[in-house]
């Protein structure tokens, strides 16, 4: 009986951490409606910001993991790629950064896509509604990218397209957040 009790305190431990992790990446959520309050350029740098710290808690969160520790650390790789990419591109180049976004999202949704195939229960529903929303949201900013470019080359990165671009990143980061929630929960049952 001893014995089980490290192990509960640390499928409980895993579950807080990971829990806490899902409430970390929804409050950077929160944080994107600031976007449309800042110029281009403070955007770029806010926006890269964010998606690095969001890959930092996702890679956190994934090596906490069981089932599918590795895809989901990858997930988290692939976002800090984006920021990093983010950060680095002039400001006054929006397009690019569109299609660094659109990559993103893409390389997620098919990343957690395999993880949700990998995954049992309530969990590979999550993870399988994230992979799916960010592959929505990838296919809405290729779409867009065209409307964009007629846009930008006439009037710059306004403020509606960047507000616009603002609630494409906050719903990844709900998604994602929220199948952290679940996966916390089934880890707390051990499902996860």
């Amino acid at each position: 009986m001893n014995m089980a009790n490290p192990a509960i305190q640390q499928r409980l431990d895993r579950a807080r951490w990971i829990g806490l992790a899902g409430w970390l990446v929804i409050i950077l959520s929160a944080a994107t409606a600031s976007l449309p309050l800042l110029g281009p350029a403070e955007s770029a740098a806010v926006i890269g910001g964010l998606l690095i710290l969001a890959g930092f808690v996702e890679i956190l969160a994934g090596s906490l993991r069981r089932q599918t520790r590795t895809l989901a650390m990858l997930a988290g790789m692939i976002t800090i790629a984006a920021g990093l990419l983010f950060s680095t591109e002039p400001a006054t180049k929006f397009m690019p950064t569109l299609i660094i976004i659109a990559g993103w999202l893409f390389l997620r949704s098919f990343v957690l896509a395999i993880a949700a195939f990998r995954e049992f229960g309530s969990v590979r529903f999550w993870t399988g509604l994230s992979a799916l929303a960010d592959f929505i949201l990838a296919m809405v900013v290729t779409v867009g990218i065209s409307v964009s470019a007629l846009v930008v080359s006439l009037f710059g990165p306004t403020p509606p397209l960047i507000a616009h671009f603002a609630w494409i990143l906050a719903i990844s980061f709900i998604a994602a957040g929220s199948m952290l929630l679940e996966v916390a929960s089934c880890t707390r049952r051990e499902d996860a």
